[in-house]
């Protein structure tokens, strides 16, 4: 007997995405469901390219399909749409319409390697194919064009608003791009936010699935505004290991409480140092105490990237490790912390506005 399509949806109707903890059928993620005969041809939609658990998904989802009687060939194309976070508010559409999610990364203190993580984040994300922006907020001291290696001047095309520039599958903005690189801002708080604000709107993003924002350090007038005027779909925080950098973090999942802003998680960056040459692993600025805070602030614990040579190198030479050494251990630390904020991001989506299922024409 020929198959329907409702047996075959039935069928996926019990296949679960494991972070979202809805069907793929509500969830809105089947598409293009064929069905010819005995056989079956269908596209899985994945809310995120850098979707962390797609190999479970595609497993549970030929087991299914492998159940029903009768079945012959199973055919299973993947794709991914982006969706915007339900954190991402009005104010932030209007700044940015044609980007789906804001995230920002910030730190409780300077000092722990934010600009670096937030790079190599953004680099890994467009590594799995999604539509990358990254825009340097912290305004008393951009490391992003140094870090890129792009030290060109941004051109505008219509006069209106200004051109990113493009690094490592990236569109980049930085003041660093706009002001002489030895010349120091000294500005007050109201000529930042001004600039930022100038920074997201009056620059031609394009279409994004997710613009990485590196926050300034701290927890002072600046971030917290900056933050404020934003309200981004979330933030990642980033801390060593030790107790000091913890004890500030604290005081960031307090400040991004305050106004409102999930905090997606946190990384444990410079965790611990690998010797090159016995490969004995030292825990310069101790270890595990990240997975504590977040037990603690009830939090998920992102990862951690390893205290290496190869990370500060590539930064001073514009060539961040997640594309520079892209199957290193490096950029695979990074690429795992990509995955899961992108998976963060998809929890917090919103599926009311979307059809369960399409079928093939």
């Amino acid at each position: 007997m020929a198959l329907t399509e409702r047996e075959v949806l039935e069928a996926l109707s019990k296949v679960l995405d494991p972070e979202l903890h809805r069907d793929l059928v509500s969830a809105g993620m089947i598409k293009d469901l064929r069905v010819d005969g005995a056989n079956v041809a269908l596209k899985v939609e994945l809310t995120t390219p850098a979707c962390p658990l797609k190999e479970q998904i595609e497993a549970d989802v030929q087991k299914a399909l492998g159940a029903i009687p009768g079945i012959g060939r199973i055919d299973v194309a993947w794709g991914a749409e982006v969706r915007r976070a339900a954190g991402t508010n009005q104010p932030a559409q209007e700044l940015v319409p044609q980007v789906k999610n804001i995230v920002l990364v910030g730190a409780g203190k300077g000092g722990v390697g934010k600009s670096t993580v937030a790079l190599n984040i953004a680099v890994s994300l467009a590594r799995c194919g999604a539509k990358v922006g990254l825009l340097d907020a912290d305004f008393y001291g951009p490391s992003i064009p140094i870090m890129t290696g792009v030290h060109d001047r941004p051109e505008s095309k219509d006069g209106r608003r200004l051109a990113p520039l493009r690094a490592h599958g990236l569109a980049v903005m930085s003041i660093g791009f706009l002001v002489d690189p030895d010349q120091a801002l000294v500005w007050r708080g109201p000529m930042l936010h001004g600039a930022l604000i100038q920074l997201l709107r009056d620059v031609d993003w394009g279409e994004l699935d997710y613009l990485v924002l590196d926050l300034p350090p701290g927890t002072g007038d600046i971030p917290l505004t900056l933050a404020q005027q934003v309200r981004s779909a979330g933030v990642v925080l980033v801390s060593t290991p030790q107790d000091v950098a913890l004890s500030d973090v604290l005081k960031a999942k307090m400040m991004f409480d305050k106004v409102g802003i999930p905090v997606l998680g946190l990384v444990e960056n410079m965790s611990g140092f690998v010797c090159p040459h016995c490969q004995h692993e030292t825990a310069i600025f101790d270890r595990g105490g990240a997975e504590k805070a977040c037990e603690r602030l009830a939090i998920p614990f992102f990862g951690r990237v390893p205290l290496e040579p190869s990370i500060r190198e590539g930064g001073d030479k514009g060539e961040p490790v997640a594309s520079a050494q892209p199957e290193g251990a490096q950029a695979r630390a990074f690429l795992e912390v990509a995955k899961r904020v992108a998976g963060q991001l998809s929890m917090r989506s919103s599926t009311t506005k979307l059809p369960i299922f399409r079928t093939g024409s």
